[in-house]
Order: C-alpha cells, then structure tokens, then sequence
C-alpha cells in the first residue's frame, strides 16, 4: 500500500483469510491497531464482520456485505472476520505509514512485556509464507479471544487490559515517529500544498494537469486482515 493516491491515501485489495478457521473457529484476520494512521473497508465481494474495540463503547461488531462502506481512527482495535467470500478494498491515510510501522497486532500482556518473542511472532509471514502469516493470525487470536471473554465477564478488566495494549502500540509507534514524518510530508502534506497553491492561483491554468492509470499489483503480500493485492505507484498516461 506504498503508493500515495488523492489526497494521500493507499488502497490494497483484501481477500481475506479463508484458508483455515482460527482457534474461535472463525476464519478471518488477525486483531491489531494503528496508532497514527484512519483506516476505511468498502466490500466488493462476500460477507462478513469486523470486530472493533475502543475505550469509548467497548466491544461491537460491524455486519460487511457487497456495498457497506465502515471507517475508524487510529486506536480502534479491529479484526475482519470471513463468513462467505469476503473481499474488500482497504483504504488507509498516510500512505506507506502501516508498512513503516503504525500496526501493532495483539499478542497479550505477556508477549508485549518482551520485544524479542512480538518480533519473532510478527515476523513469521517473512519467514514462512503463508503458513506463517496464518500461524500469526492463530497465535493472536488465541490471545484475543480472552480480551472478548473479559468484555462478556468482566468490564472494568476489559477497558484495563484494551486501555494497556492501546499505550503498548502508541509506545512502540513513538519509537518510530521520526520514519513516520516523511511518509506524510510526501502523502497528505503534498496534497495539502498543492491544494492550497491551486486556491493561491485560481486566476490562471495549470499546464501540466497529470493523470494517472492505476495497476494492481501481480504479487501478493501477507497482510494482517488477508492477502493483499497493492495498488501500484500510478504511471502517467
């Protein structure tokens, strides 16, 4: 999702993962969050449910068919679950920045208390393809699924232990912030500028107005939510 589209944005093609059902015995992706970055699916294909955690409601979940259109800010937990089918377009701000390191998926207190076992875990994709990527998923959700226990048994431990991971993820994001600042120099911030010259010199004409062909990307990359398939950097034309 490195290409930067109108006003910043990047969009990838999500097939979910249907592969196999998770510990719930859900089939679907992996709970996570972003700390800088809005995020917004529009399906295409299939049916579906996104889980999404916040400090303000909770838990609750989002019914996705052809059509549906659903946004959330950075520090939402989310986790897209595939009952038929399910694709989607995933749109996110600050193109680049999720790939630069604003996500962090949910392990647990246990391994987010050691850099060394997260960072084994979330680089198994790199390692072992898709049965990495899949034993990623697993080993997250087998964590998630106590944080929905606490939610049906025991609030105040939930909104603790969602309260924790979500200062977990913008602790680990700090570390990052200054690989962050030229992603959104070179995305929104480019827009912004431009738009704001265009309003500057309203009175004359833009000579070399570009327009851009977009292209899917022929491989696949080994997504949090699914196999995603990236929109190129656009070529002129």
């Amino acid at each position: 999702m490195s290409a930067s589209l109108i006003g910043g944005i990047g969009i990838s093609r999500v097939v979910v993962y249907n592969q196999r059902p998770s510990p719930d015995g859900y089939h679907g992706g992996s709970p996570h969050i972003h700390s800088v970055t809005d995020e917004a699916y529009y399906v295409t294909k299939g049916t579906g449910w996104v889980e999404l955690h916040d400090l303000e409601r909770g838990f609750r979940r989002v019914r996705l068919e052809p059509g549906t259109y659903v946004d959330f800010e950075p520090g939402v937990l989310h986790r897209l679950v595939n009952e038929d089918g399910l694709e989607l377009l995933a749109i996110m701000g600050n193109a680049g920045l999720p790939e630069a390191g604003d996500a962090r998926m949910y392990f647990g207190a246990e391994v987010d208390a050691s850099p060394e076992r997260y960072e084994e875990l979330w680089t198994l994709p790199r390692r072992k393809g898709l049965d990495g990527a899949l034993e990623r998923r697993d080993r997250a959700v087998a964590a998630y699924e106590k944080l929905v226990e606490l939610w049906e048994k025991d609030r105040t431990a939930y909104f603790a232990e969602l309260r924790r991971f979500i200062e977990t993820a913008n602790r680990a994001a700090a570390t990052k912030k200054e690989s962050f600042g030229p992603h959104i120099e070179r995305g929104p911030q480019a827009k912004l500028d431009k738009a704001r010259a265009r309003l500057a010199h309203l009175d004359g004409v833009e000579e070399h107005p570009v327009v851009r062909r977009q292209a899917q990307a022929e491989t696949v990359a080994l997504g949090m939510c699914g196999q995603l398939y990236t929109v190129l950097q656009p070529r002129v034309g």
